[in-house]
């Protein structure tokens, strides 16, 4: 007798199975009013499967995307891997050639170009190393001349509305995209199916593990505040689909028009780095919007506690999550009890700007120089390494640096930390942003939020430059709330940092030798404080003797 068992791979396509089963008439939206229900969105993926078939991709080929957040990314999401080809989302903020190198880097065989970015692709299409083919989104004006350039609308016209989307290894390669490190060329990194599912599974779980706050359920209107270029929306968009639960696209991150679908179509969970959270609450102190039902996670970098009051204030349940490029990226996220057993407001944002507790199946030990295990209490602390079952395998095309992210066995992520008594992560500094002076080890991010609670401080960033006599010494600096005077500020700056080192509790090394104000501090493409950047700008400015 013939065994008809079916061995179930964990692929993309997977992800369609239970929405269009429970949930065919859930709404779909975006920026340009254009709506839809998951039943058109798997139409829709049948059909731009045909298109790109018949332009000739196969599997294995990489399309590379450049785009705003949209319904059509979406569908890319879902269309391309299915097709076993690779989704290559490049990263719209990147410099011309740094967006050159990625397409070259990732062999990308089709661009798929929002009309927004022509003219970056023109400018350096000569330069492509491959023989390349454009689709153009958005765009009806544009030279066709040539044989190797489409617009989307016209490509998937009058297209088969059914493909045969067949099975392969789970572990064939869905995704590929480019870390925004501020030293040399972006890195690449990639992902296969099985990873994308389980990180999607161990997420959906891994929120579930609290009473209340941030699990993402089936009644959740979603909306993405982090680009889907950047480490595919943090892993969101595939999670919101699975479950079924309304979606939202934003297009451009516009704060008033953030706010505005927020309001309009009542978004009840997302996901943002600091500085748009920021941006957020300084628009909405205009427009007054009731923010109560958005639960908010914030990553790429620390939520300090000042933010996170401030968020609180005017509604949104915020916590605090952790990961990278490399680890697809969730590893940890804030765990919050029930209200009842919170003593106090205090205790509550220390609660939200914790680094928070691994997600099941997230192996994360905190080692020493010799990778022993460093002891588990407040004061010792190591770099995090950690093992899932959905990190990078390393980076494209560069062996050296794969061997480095995964020496011994655990992947490095860079980060120096500690587990504290209720075993949450707290992270107290990157490895190359501790600031070393007169022999003391200081962290730039326990500076930082020291002074983000002074009055008058808008943003800060704390840096180590270096010193003759000290190894290194610390600045600081500043964005000031316009109305405040700096002389006023960098005195209770001085005064907060002198109480903290009077507590015991931050080094005398920590008094820092000036205190810089400026307009903006610089960011990376996504959104965090470059302090590689800030630390060449200023290498030159005199410390104190």
């Amino acid at each position: 007798m013939e065994n008809s068992f079916y061995n179930y791979s964990l692929l993309i396509k997977q992800l369609l199975i239970s929405p269009l089963s429970s949930n065919p008439e859930q709404e779909i939206v975006d920026n340009a009013n254009q709506r839809y229900n998951y039943k058109r969105l798997n139409t829709n993926i049948h059909t731009l499967a045909n298109a790109l078939r018949e332009l000739g991709i196969k599997k294995g080929d990489t399309i590379g995307v450049m785009a705003w957040d949209t319904i059509r990314y979406l569908e890319f999401f879902f269309t391309i891997p299915m097709m076993g080809a690779i989704l290559h989302t490049i990263n719209i903020r990147l410099s011309e050639q740094q967006i050159l190198y990625t397409i070259n880097h990732a062999d990308d065989d089709i661009l798929i170009v929002h009309h927004d970015f022509i003219q970056v692709i023109d400018k350096i299409r000569e330069k492509i190393s491959r023989p390349i083919k454009i689709i153009l989104l958005n765009s009806k004006k544009y030279n066709l001349s040539d044989n190797n350039t489409y617009l989307y609308e016209d490509l998937i016209k009058y297209k088969k509305l059914k493909f045969e989307f067949e099975d392969f290894d789970e572990n064939t390669t869905a995704t590929k995209f480019y870390t925004t490190g501020t030293t040399g060329d972006p890195k690449g990194v990639s992902y296969s199916h099985r990873q994308l599912v389980i990180h999607t599974l161990g997420f959906i779980a891994g929120s579930s593990v609290s009473n209340y706050s941030h699990r993402l359920h089936n009644e959740d209107v979603y909306m993405p505040l982090t680009p889907m270029f950047h480490v595919h929306g943090w892993g969101f968009p595939y999670m919101a689909t699975l479950l079924g639960v309304k979606q939202v696209y934003p297009g451009r991150y516009e704060p008033k028009r953030l706010l505005d679908l927020i309001k309009q179509e009542k978004v009840t969970f997302s996901h943002c780095v600091p500085t748009i959270l920021q941006m957020l609450l300084n628009e909405n102190k205009k427009l007054n919007y009731d923010l109560s039902k958005l639960k908010l996670i914030i990553g790429g970098s620390a939520m300090s506690k000042s933010l996170a009051e401030e968020a609180q204030s005017q509604g949104i349940n915020v916590v605090s999550a952790y990961g990278m490029s490399e680890t697809c990226p969730f590893l940890t996220i804030a765990q919050m009890p029930s209200e009842a057993r919170i003593s106090s407001q205090k205790e509550l944002i220390k609660m939200r700007t914790k680094t928070g507790k691994p997600g099941l199946l997230v192996d994360l030990r905190i080692v020493d120089e010799n990778f022993k295990d460093v002891i588990r209490d407040n004061n010792s602390t190591g770099e995090i390494v950690v093992r899932a079952p959905w990190l990078t395998k390393g980076y494209i095309k560069d062996e050296k640096a794969s061997k480095e992210l995964w020496k011994g066995g655990y992947l490095h992520t860079g980060d120096v930390g500690y587990i504290d008594e209720t075993g949450s992560l707290i992270i107290t500094d990157r490895i190359k942003d501790i600031i070393k002076s007169g022999g003391e080890w200081i962290s730039s991010l326990q500076i930082e939020d020291i002074v983000s609670k002074c009055k008058g401080v808008k943003e800060v960033a704390a840096i180590g430059i270096k010193d003759v006599k000290w190894g290194e010494r610390p600045i600081i600096i500043v964005t000031k709330i316009v109305t405040e005077n700096a002389e006023d500020i960098t005195k209770r700056i001085k005064e907060r940092i002198s109480n903290e080192i009077k507590k015991g509790l931050l080094s005398k090394w920590a008094m820092p030798d000036k205190i810089e104000y400026v307009k903006e501090i610089e960011k990376t493409s996504v959104g965090k404080v470059n302090k590689k950047l800030l630390r060449e700008k200023y290498k030159f400015i005199k410390t104190n003797e």
